[in-house]
């Protein structure tokens, strides 16, 4: 297939739309089933590239949740914790702990669940059944994965009455070092960025602290890898092999790091035993309880808990969660990994950074306020690696 013609570009409006090979060549694609649209390539692509990288960079499984051409969340295949599973909604997922890549994915679509509604999924390996088990039942536009066992392409073809979008990439596929694309009818060209995130990445340690754990490199490189094909500026929170909080496309970097934070934040909160025993009336949707929970953790609380509205939805009214008692459970968060996309300007986003338990961070350096950035991770105890590398992405 040389090229594949879309029903529309970004909007209605924009037509014809069209994917194809400049130089003539094969598209590295096939469509399994479905028929993607041009935003749903333009998240396919990129996240495929995020996800072939972090197992380059890590020799872990992955997958990422992506919309509108950033991702809400990567991760690897590690096991999650009972609680985790709970605040993922795959407590009842079978065989779950013997699929890597179903881990993977459970992360990735948990970590932001707000975000992730209707979002597009790229895995690093085949789509295995229990992967594809749990994709069947949330809200999804489609997947990009380098092959598909035969029980899951079953069961994702039945997805969307039979319309779910299945992409299969070749994972061979190289694409050319330079890349063009056009705005107002002018063309840019580029190289591509091929920049390796990897664990000597984080060599140079310019804090008093320098010991870095294994564990929290491969956070960081998750972080970082995560941010390369995030629209910028962007910030990334990551713990435990995924990216918890993803602050995307901000003018301002504080305000990514507040964005990322307060997502961040979110997750650690979604595992409170207070939100974990929450008892939801029959016949609430697993969107809905999303919704709910998103509710019961803000400060409009009372909207869904109090006296004349909680039986709408519960089957218990909810005990309230006050905000000392969230702040008090979050001050007990540590070894929380942070990656910048580009350099702090103020050391701001690194007091913003600690209140969210981060403890470890990588970022360019290159800023005339470096040594205050420095100062502050010191006085928090934290470990800080300049990567001397930008990573925007427009």
């Amino acid at each position: 297939m040389k090229e594949f013609s879309l029903k529309y570009g970004c909007n209605p409006n924009q037509k014809p739309a069209r994917i194809f090979m400049a130089d003539g060549s094969e598209l590295p694609v096939e469509i399994l089933n479905g028929k993607p649209g041009y935003i749903n390539f333009l998240d396919a692509f990129n996240s495929w590239q995020l996800v072939k990288e972090i197992k380059e960079n890590t020799g872990m499984v992955a997958a990422t949740s992506f919309k509108h051409v950033s991702p809400t969340s990567a991760a690897v295949g590690k096991k999650l914790s009972p609680a985790l599973k709970k605040s993922c909604f795959v407590e009842d997922i079978e065989g779950l702990d013997d699929s890597p890549l179903a881990c993977a994915y459970a992360r990735a679509r948990g970590t932001d669940r707000m975000s992730s509604f209707g979002d597009w999924i790229a895995l690093s390996d085949e789509c295995d059944e229990v992967t594809a088990r749990i994709i069947a039942r949330e809200v999804s536009d489609g997947i990009i994965a380098p092959g598909y066992s035969p029980a899951a392409l079953g069961i994702l073809k039945a997805k969307r009455k039979g319309g779910y979008n299945i992409v299969r990439i070749d994972p061979a596929y190289t694409p050319a070092e330079i890349e063009r694309k056009q705005v107002f009818g002018i063309t840019f060209e580029q190289g591509r960025n091929n920049f390796k995130i990897d664990r000597a990445l984080l060599s140079n340690i310019v804090t008093e602290n320098t010991v870095l754990p294994a564990d929290k490199a491969i956070d960081l490189i998750i972080s970082l890898i995560t941010l390369k094909y995030t629209q910028s500026n962007s910030v990334c929170f990551a713990t435990d092999g995924q990216a918890i909080g993803v602050g995307a496309g901000q003018q301002s970097r504080i305000h990514c790091t507040r964005l990322a934070a307060q997502k961040a934040d979110l997750w650690h909160l979604r595992q409170h035993e207070k939100v974990l025993s929450l008892q939801f009336a029959d016949g609430v949707g697993r969107p809905e309880k999303n919704n709910l929970i998103d509710l019961y953790l803000s400060d409009d609380a009372e909207d869904v808990i109090g006296e004349g509205v909680w039986r709408d939805n519960f089957k218990v009214r909810p005990a309230p969660f006050s905000r000392e008692e969230k702040a008090e459970y979050l001050k007990t968060i540590s070894g929380v990994s942070l990656g910048s996309d580009a350099f702090f300007p103020f050391s701001d986003n690194i007091e913003r950074a600690y209140k969210s338990g981060v403890s470890y961070v990588a970022e360019p350096g290159g800023s005339v306020r470096d040594d205050l950035v420095i100062e502050a991770a010191n006085r928090h105890g934290m470990v800080m690696a300049f990567t001397g590398m930008r990573l925007f992405h427009h």
